[in-house]
């Protein structure tokens, strides 16, 4: 194959599965409804099965309910006629995915989970399939043909599964009202857990903070940013009130005046009303409060009082961003 080809190949995969799955909106009815409610509802868990490739969209339809607040797990169609039908306690709703509706496994396994009393909601594209006229509930994932050349390798089909089943999830979580704090709960790990749960509190330097006085001289200002590494320093007054910032930049600043620097104090250089940050804030909510001013570092207050600076290079080190 030249490359123009393969390109015209890729692109016409695409457009036949976006052709499939736009079809799929013409397919939620009040099956799909009445489904929603029975797993919303319902007092037990979603068991999803399937055979082949379709297990493997069963499978991933359980971890996208799982992460949004609708307990699942995944079933192999293929074992659970040897074994793994102990999974299903009585009350289970049962999601079994297959295009075809009618593969043997489907076939044994359809009758047993009906004779256990659960319920059944087929996603098929077949409606004129043994799942389709057994199943409580029937879900259409029709697809005209796959966007394989042969017609044989499950892709459009598949994909349909797919979309199908995160139309369920999406459902549920926004009956369940889940929130970026839920989320956050289902998903500690990683850039994105960090993004929901990490707060400045967890990160920002609280030991050794930079702090000058109003009064306190030119010198003393570049010694204490320096020693402390983070850019910057907090002007407090004698009570201890926060009054301003003095950054790195804000000597270099001066020093390009080139003005006499003596007899300079803190409160002669500093700028007044630094951007602030309360402890219980998102560490990404910080990165963006740079991020929009321009700036490195947050000065961390609580109640009037000043607690450390959080540095942009502290969160990422976390990796939030």
């Amino acid at each position: 194959m030249m490359n123009e080809q393969i390109k015209s190949l890729a692109i016409d995969t695409i457009k036949s599965e976006a052709a499939a799955i736009e079809q799929l909106a013409n397919y939620i009815d009040d099956n799909f409804e009445k489904t929603i409610h029975e797993i919303f509802n319902g007092k037990g868990r979603v068991i999803v099965t399937g055979i082949g490739k379709s297990a493997i969209i069963a499978s991933k339809i359980v971890a996208t309910l799982n992460s949004t607040g609708t307990p699942a797990i995944f079933m192999h169609a293929a074992d659970a006629i040897h074994g793994d039908l102990g999974i299903i306690q009585p009350d289970d709703i049962i999601i079994c995915l297959s295009k075809s509706g009618n593969t043997p496994e489907i076939k044994v396994l359809v009758p047993l989970i009906k004779n256990l009393g659960n319920r059944l909601v087929g996603i098929v594209s077949n409606t004129n399939s043994y799942l389709a006229q057994k199943a409580d509930y029937v879900i259409r994932a029709t697809v005209e043909r796959e966007a394989c050349p042969n017609n044989l390798a499950p892709t459009s089909s598949t994909t349909a599964q797919l979309v199908i089943g995160d139309a369920i999830a999406v459902c549920l979580l926004k009956l369940r009202g889940f929130t970026p704090a839920d989320f956050a709960r289902f998903h500690p790990g990683g850039s994105l857990g960090k993004k929901l749960y990490m707060r400045v509190s967890d990160i920002y330097t609280q030991e050794n903070v930079p702090k000058v006085n109003l009064d306190d001289t030119l010198p003393s200002v570049i010694i204490e940013i320096s020693s402390k590494r983070l850019g910057a320093t907090a002007v407090l007054d004698n009570n201890g009130k926060l009054q301003g910032i003095i950054t790195d930049g804000d000597l270099r600043r001066m020093l390009q005046k080139n003005i006499s620097t003596e007899g300079i104090t803190a409160k002669e250089i500093m700028s007044v009303n630094p951007k602030t940050i309360t402890p219980d804030e998102l560490a990404i909510n910080a990165f963006n409060l740079m991020e929009q001013h321009k700036i490195t570092q947050l000065l961390v207050v609580e109640n009037n009082k000043y607690l450390g600076v959080i540095h942009i290079h502290d969160i990422l080190r976390e990796g939030i961003v």
